[in-house]
């Protein structure tokens, strides 16, 4: 269905304390009214502690006396789960009328932030800093000596009782002097060479360059990041006449990791065109690709509606002819532009970012995205057919010896953020298996569904029909439209008529053993093995710093 979102907030404020979603009411950590903030929040974010990596904010909020929570974003966009920062925020003050004001935590959510605002003060402001990993040993590093990726929900504390949509903030940002940035923000000014003040965390005197942004909602702030960083590069992967223009931000540890051959560069434009042809429309006003070359820059694949965080190592262009490497990430993030974004789960969509999530359709979510991600590389080629055939190969087998799926079924594994066990490793994957089940193995189940639709159909229809139906309406909205299991499948029955609600609920709740492979058998091929890996293989030792005798001796060796 088509549910208009405005409605839809406005209908949540009037049932008192539920949020109800599609599988039932979840009780709200908020009441969320319908109307708009009142004014315009302002956030500055001073970056430029590279020495011990250190945001600091300053935020001014218009309030009226009386009660007062403000919260730090929790529920997260892209993650599927509470993973907000909180642990790292730190010297949190709060003053009106040059006074400091006391504050207290939620006990039952500390990523709320309870005040009583005096009478007749009109204005609060918020300062406090966010601890950035030092080390991985700590958490993913996100600032160096030569580059940072700014996360908005980390920096922002945001008023309870509206939506995140209807709350408009003007940020600014002061980097070290001569960094470049990228993001889907647009600037309304720039100042050059500007002191930096005394703030804690911060260096007093460094010169900075500061960029304020235009105005936007809470909701795009928040989905909107920024890389920047000493060695920059900004590639334009369309022409300058482009009405709604893709742009490829790149920074790196080096000058020399931005070198690319046109031919490499063409491959991104392709990508960009062939998603035109699949989908038929674009649900953007412009796009950011934003890629971090590194190896001290903590890895990363995050989608958002008008950019995407993707972290690799500096080898990116690097033997591409041995390899995938990481060149299906910006593929994937991308297709989430459409879906994730423009179209996002039901369950997903939620008024703000501290009211829980559901995540039952992640298997369409991510794994038809990790498919399309998958066909769209090969299509541009960002990989080879055999490469792309190869890396196929590669996911069938570690899911023909998935042993857990004996009692835990796939749909299951949609619930693994929710325990709080997205990107930690398990000792056991096979036989716990994990957040990752629902990309490769829901990839595995869309090629089925592909090849069946091609198989009964003659040649004639296809998932590219599906993909053009329910993605690619209403070119230039940018939504969000939810969807549910049955949109899914009268989309599917309106492409090829066919029994899909079964199928998919046999290939999600079921317990059968062995990889769904049917879709590899039915385009002619059949999952083999050899005693010489390929390079593709072994390439993906290296970068793992480990030997892998999964299909063999069932074990990983590690270079430790």
């Amino acid at each position: 269905m088509h549910l208009d979102l405005r409605r839809w907030l406005a209908a949540a404020s009037l049932t008192c304390v539920l949020f109800c979603g599609p599988t039932g009411p979840a009780l709200a950590q908020d009441v969320v009214g319908p109307a708009a903030y009142p004014g315009l929040l302002q956030v500055a974010v001073n970056a430029t502690d590279l020495d011990h990596r250190v945001f600091s904010v300053r935020q001014t909020l218009p309030v009226a006396s009386g009660p007062l929570t403000l919260f730090l974003p929790r529920w997260l966009p892209g993650t599927h789960s509470p993973s907000g920062e909180v642990t790292r925020l730190a010297g949190l003050v709060m003053r009106a009328g040059g006074q400091v004001l006391p504050w207290q935590r939620d006990p039952l959510d500390a990523h709320a932030f309870q005040l009583t605002v005096p009478a007749g003060v009109q204005e609060l402001v918020v300062e406090f800093q966010h601890l950035a990993a030092v080390t991985s040993a700590n958490g993913r590093v996100v600032m160096t000596p030569e580059m940072l990726n700014l996360q908005w929900h980390n920096l922002l504390l945001y008023p309870a009782g509206h939506a995140a949509r209807n709350i408009q903030v003007q940020a600014s940002l002061s980097l070290p002097a001569g960094w470049q940035s990228g993001s889907a923000l647009r600037a309304e000014r720039t100042q050059t060479g500007k002191q930096t003040g005394k703030q804690t965390g911060t260096q007093a005197g460094r010169e900075a360059d500061t960029i304020t942004f235009k105005p936007v909602s809470v909701e795009t702030l928040v989905d909107s990041p920024v890389f920047a960083g000493r060695h920059f590069r900004r590639i334009a992967l369309e022409s300058a006449a482009a009405t709604r223009p893709v742009v490829l931000n790149i920074v790196a540890d080096t000058e020399q990791a931005l070198q690319a051959s046109e031919a490499q560069i063409d491959a991104h434009r392709r990508l960009v065109q062939q998603a035109d042809k699949l989908f038929g429309a674009r649900h953007f006003q412009k796009y950011d690709f934003l890629l971090a070359l590194s190896e001290e820059l903590g890895g990363i694949g995050l989608e958002h509606h008008e950019s995407s965080e993707n972290g690799v190592d500096t080898k990116y262009f690097e033997g591409w002819d041995k390899s995938i490497g990481a060149r299906e990430l910006l593929a994937h993030e991308y297709v989430h532009s459409w879906n994730g974004k423009y179209r996002r789960p039901a369950d997903l969509l939620t008024p703000h970012f501290n009211v829980p999530m559901q995540n039952s359709l992640l298997w369409v979510y991510e794994g038809q995205t990790e498919f399309w991600g998958h066909v769209l590389a090969a299509r541009a080629g960002l990989s080879s057919p055999a490469l792309a055939r190869d890396r196929l190969a590669q996911h069938a087998a570690a899911f023909e010896r998935r042993a857990g799926r004996a009692w835990r079924n796939l749909q299951d594994t949609t619930h693994d953020n929710l325990m709080g066990a997205r990107g930690r490793p398990k000792d056991w994957s096979s036989w716990q298996r994990s957040s990752g089940d629902y990309y490769i193995e829901s990839l595995l189940i869309w090629l089925d569904v592909d090849t069946l639709i091609r198989e009964k159909s003659g040649g004639q229809r296809s998932m590219d029909d599906f993909a053009r139906a329910f993605y690619g309406s209403d070119d230039g909205q940018l939504g969000p439209r939810p969807y549910t299991f049955d949109e899914v499948v009268a989309t599917l029955n309106a492409v090829l008529a066919h029994d899909w609600a079964g199928f998919l609920r046999e290939r999600l709740d079921g317990h059968a053993r062995g990889a769904p492979l049917d879709g590899l058998a039915r385009g002619g091929w059949q999952l083999a093995w050899s005693d010489a890996p390929s390079d593709n293989f072994k390439a993906g030792e290296t970068r793992a710093k480990a030997s892998d005798f999964s299909d063999s001796l069932g074990l990983r060796v590690a270079s430790d």
